[in-house]
């Protein structure tokens, strides 16, 4: 009788496993984080009203990030506990409806981007310079954000069967051609014509087109474990319903960081449009050092959800000691850099002497609270992973609302600006202690209790408790 080979997820060593499968997600997030800061320094050029009005329009396309990534997260969760349960067919099912919700985001933010948009910035300044650039990136990146959308949630489908390679090539080359594209739409150079603001939203869209092309080429050609058939499909309530119950915390979660945003900088307008521009400086940078944990962990919740599928609770807790161990390695290194830097790092922008004397104190406080993100930051992946969604989005709304906005407003008001940035390292001490403290009760209730299922090569499994 013929059998599926076994999947790398299930077999190979928890150490290699991780590495291997997390570098190339990790190397693919640097590339982005490069494109986002070398972005900022572009626009830094064209004016600092450019870089306000940008910063500004910032949280809405966190808020667009955090829909498709959340989705995709869904999908993944999902696709890969089926894939442990070796339920190959419904594994497939879960691609296409994955792939389905793509569309349907795409249309809901390009009829959101047209309509509401332009109004959006006026609630932040009067300056008509900033409202106008702002206005015109966002329209751009909204209306044609299918790319951005169609591109997480094809790579998440081929991450979820064990394939990172293909990902981080379209990653890549999505964030290299806008990098590119940058100078030469932002500038005018070499015949191009010079768009200023507009260019980078221009040069935005084209990379996340191209990455997403590229993600359905290789999806379509190289994810063996999946069967992609469009003829005739019907969307499933059902599955996407269980795609959402880990999808819709993830986007919420992630979304709470948009509103966390917008109120930190409703916050520092109240001292000065400088400290707006620094906050958004610093969110360029630190995805420099988040980004690599975001593609660690990334790479976790595959292996985390197709070894719960598959009931191996040795390889989940190995899985979670290696990653919080290269997680702290990576943020301890960032606090350093950010410690020992900040005037350097802040440079880069041409930072007017305000702005480096806000920035430098901004990023050495801020970046005290990196090492607490990263623990946190992995269990909650974890909770995803095994589809326990409501634990992160719990964790994530106390850090950035019930936590950082109220400390952020009561410092500005009794302090002044040099302490709102503490409010970070607050909400990180708390949001790691619930984290372990629910990672004890999950661990207790649905982890240990995991017994191996006694015939690996059976084709039919029992579902696994969710």
């Amino acid at each position: 009788m013929h059998t599926r080979p076994q999947n790398k997820m299930g077999v190979m060593p928890v150490g290699r496993l991780l590495v291997t499968m997390a570098l190339p997600i990790m190397l693919a997030m640097m590339i982005q984080a490069l494109y986002n800061v070398v972005d900022s320094i572009f626009i830094a050029q064209v004016s600092e009203e450019a870089l306000t009005a940008i910063s500004l329009a910032f949280p809405i396309q966190m808020l667009m990030i955090s829909v498709g990534v959340g989705t995709a997260i869904g999908v993944n969760s999902l696709l890969s506990r089926r894939l442990g349960e070796r339920l190959h067919a419904e594994a497939s099912a879960v691609a296409m409806n994955g792939i389905f919700l793509a569309v349907i985001i795409w249309l809901v933010f390009a009829t959101f981007g047209a309509a509401i948009g332009p109004l959006f910035f006026q609630f932040f300044t009067a300056d008509e310079r900033i409202i106008s650039m702002g206005r015109t990136y966002l329209l751009i990146c909204t209306t044609a954000s299918l790319g951005i959308f169609g591109q997480l949630v094809c790579e998440q489908i081929m991450q979820g069967t064990g394939d990172t390679i293909h990902p981080m090539i379209t990653q890549g080359i999505g964030a290299i051609l806008n990098i590119i594209l940058d100078p030469l739409l932002i500038f005018g150079l070499l015949g191009f014509p010079k768009m200023g603001v507009t260019g980078a939203a221009v040069a935005t869209v084209i990379g996340q087109s191209t990455a997403f092309g590229l993600a359905v080429f290789f999806m379509l050609r190289k994810t063996k474990e999946i069967a992609f058939k469009f003829r005739g499909f019907r969307p499933s309530r059902k599955i996407i319903t269980n795609i959402y119950n880990v999808g819709m915390p993830a986007i919420v979660m992630q979304s709470i960081g948009s509103v966390m945003t917008i109120g930190i900088n409703s916050i520092l307008t109240t001292f000065s449009a400088t400290a707006v521009a620094v906050f958004g400086i610093y969110f360029k940078l630190q995805s420099f050092i988040f980004m690599p944990v975001f593609g660690l962990v990334t790479a976790m919740i595959s292996i985390v959800g197709f070894n719960y599928g598959a009931r191996r609770k040795d390889r989940i807790t190995r899985t979670i000691r290696v990653a919080i161990f290269i997680s702290l390695s990576v943020m301890l290194s960032g606090t350093m850099l950010f410690q020992l830097a900040p005037q350097l790092l802040l440079q880069l922008f041409d930072a007017s002497p305000e702005m480096l004397a806000i920035g430098t104190k901004a990023l050495r406080i801020i970046s005290l609270s990196f090492p607490l993100a990263a623990v946190a930051i992995v269990f909650s992946s974890t909770f995803q992973a095994m589809g326990k969604g409501m634990l992160s989005l719990i964790m994530s709304a106390t850090r950035q609302l019930v936590v950082i906005l109220p400390v952020a407003y009561i410092l500005a008001e009794t302090s002044g600006l040099d302490l709102v940035w503490y409010a970070f390292f607050i909400s990180e001490a708390v949001s790691v202690s619930m984290s372990i403290v629910m990672f004890s009760q999950v661990y207790a209730k649905k982890i240990r209790v995991l017994v191996p299922l006694e015939h690996p090569q059976s084709p039919k499994l029992p579902v696994n408790p969710e």
